[in-house]
C-alpha cells in the first residue's frame, strides 16, 4: 500500500463513502424529480413523453453514478473506478432478473428487469467492498490487471452485494414499516413524526424517495413525509446561505439536502433546528389534511412534487404557499435567530459550512 493508503483511517473512508454517496443521488436524481412535474402538464405530448423516459432511465443509472463518484473520492483509476462502479450497480439490485419475463423478440423465457434506484445503503455496502479489494490488491494482479479486476473485483463484490441485498432491503423496509406505524397514531401526533422522520432520512443515506415507495406511504402520511423533506430543504439554505458558496445554497434548494450527510455525521446539531422547525411546520399538515402519494412523499419541494401533490389533493393553491413556504421560512429564521443568536448553541460558520 501507499504512503496515502496507509493514512486512510476508518472515519476518513467513511466520509469519503458518504460524500460520493451524496452527489451521486443528487445526480441521479434531480432530473427526473425536477422535469417530472414539469412535463406532467404536457399530458401525452409524445415529445414530454421520450424526455421523460429519458430521465427515468437516468435515474436507474444512480447505483452506477454513486459507484463511480465513490471511487473518484478515493482518487482511483479510470479502470478502477469502472470496477467500482459496475460492483456498486450490481449490488444495489436495480436490476433484477425476473423469470416471468417474456423476450418478446425470441420468445424465450426470463429477463432482467430495472426500476427505480436500488436500495442505495446496499449500494454503499457493494462500493465499500470494492474499494477495499481495490486497495488490498493494489498492483498484485501486474499485467493481467484489465483482466482480472473487472472479474475478481467488480464481479466478486457484486456478488456478494446481491448475497447481501434481501437482508439489508430486509432492514431498509422495516424502517419503513415503523414510520408507516405511526399512521396508526392520532392525526397530529403521527403528522410530527413522520415528519422528523424524513427530516432525518434526507440527509442520511436512506432515500426517502425509495422509503416512500416501498412502504406506499398515502393520504397525511405523505404529505407529512414530504413536508419533513422540505423543511429539511429550507432550514439548511436558511443556514447554508452566506456560509457556503451559492452553488453549494443552490443545489440544496434543488433538492441537494444529501451533500450535508459528512455534515451530520460530524455536527449532529444540525438537527436541533431542522427538527423544531419541523415539528411546527408538521401540525398544518394535520391540521389541513395535506395529502400526497407514495412518489411524492420523499421529494418535498424538489420540482414542487410535494405542494402539486397536495393541490392535486383539494388544497388550495393560496393555502399550500402558506403552508410549504411561508410557514416553514418564518419559522426557520425565528429557530435560526433563538439557536444560533440567541442561545449561541452553534455557530453556523462551522457546523452548516458544506464539507464535501
Amino acid at each position: 500500500m501507499s504512503d496515502h493508503e496507509q493514512r486512510l483511517t476508518s472515519k476518513v473512508f467513511i466520509n469519503k463513502v458518504l460524500s460520493g454517496t451524496a452527489l451521486g443521488i443528487i445526480v441521479g436524481l434531480i432530473p427526473n424529480a425536477v422535469l417530472c412535474a414539469i412535463l406532467k402538464l404536457l399530458g401525452d405530448n409524445s415529445i414530454a413523453l421520450f424526455i421523460s423516459h429519458a430521465v427515468v432511465i437516468f435515474q436507474v443509472a444512480t447505483p452506477l453514478l454513486i459507484g463511480a463518484l465513490i471511487a473518484l473520492q478515493f482518487g482511483f483509476k479510470p479502470m478502477n473506478m469502472a470496477v467500482v462502479a459496475g460492483a456498486a450497480y450490481v449490488g444495489s439490485g436495480v436490476t433484477q432478473f425476473s423469470p416471468t419475463l417474456t423476450n418478446s423478440a425470441t420468445h424465450t423465457v426470463g429477463g432482467y428487469l430495472s426500476t427505480g434506484t436500488g436500495d442505495l445503503i446496499n449500494t454503499m455496502i457493494t462500493a465499500s467492498l470494492a474499494v477495499l479489494m481495490v486497495l488490498w490488491i493494489g498492483n498484485k494482479f501486474g499485467s493481467v490487471g484489465i483482466v482480472l479486476s473487472p472479474i475478481v473485483i467488480g464481479g466478486g463484490a457484486g456478488t456478494i452485494g446481491l448475497i447481501l441485498l434481501p437482508y439489508v432491503s430486509y432492514i431498509t423496509t422495516s424502517l419503513g414499516k415503523l414510520i408507516n406505524s405511526f399512521t396508526t397514531l392520532q392525526p397530529i401526533l403521527m403528522s410530527l413524526l413522520i415528519a422528523c422522520s424524513f427530516a432525518i432520512l434526507i440527509i442520511s443515506p436512506i432515500s426517502t424517495v425509495a422509503i416512500g415507495m416501498a412502504i406506499q406511504l398515502n393520504g397525511v402520511s405523505a404529505g407529512a413525509a414530504a413536508m419533513g423533506v422540505a423543511v429539511t430543504s429550507i432550514v439548511l439554505v436558511i443556514h447554508s446561505w452566506k456560509v457556503n458558496k451559492s452553488g453549494v445554497t443552490i443545489a440544496i434548494a434543488l433538492g441537494a439536502m444529501k451533500m450535508m450527510m459528512p455534515n451530520l455525521f460530524r455536527h449532529p446539531i444540525i438537527l436541533l433546528p431542522i427538527l423544531m422547525t419541523t415539528i411546527f411546520s408538521a401540525i398544518p399538515v394535520a391540521l389541513f389534511s395535506v395529502s400526497g402519494v407514495p412518489t411524492s412523499a420523499g421529494f418535498g419541494l424538489v420540482g414542487f412534487v410535494g405542494p402539486l401533490a397536495s393541490i392535486d389533493a383539494g388544497l388550495s393553491p393560496l393555502l399550500a404557499l402558506i403552508i410549504w413556504i411561508i410557514i416553514p421560512v418564518v419559522v426557520g429564521l425565528m429557530i435560526q435567530f433563538l439557536f444560533a443568536k440567541a442561545m449561541k448553541l452553534y455557530k453556523k460558520e462551522d457546523v452548516f459550512r458544506y464539507l464535501g
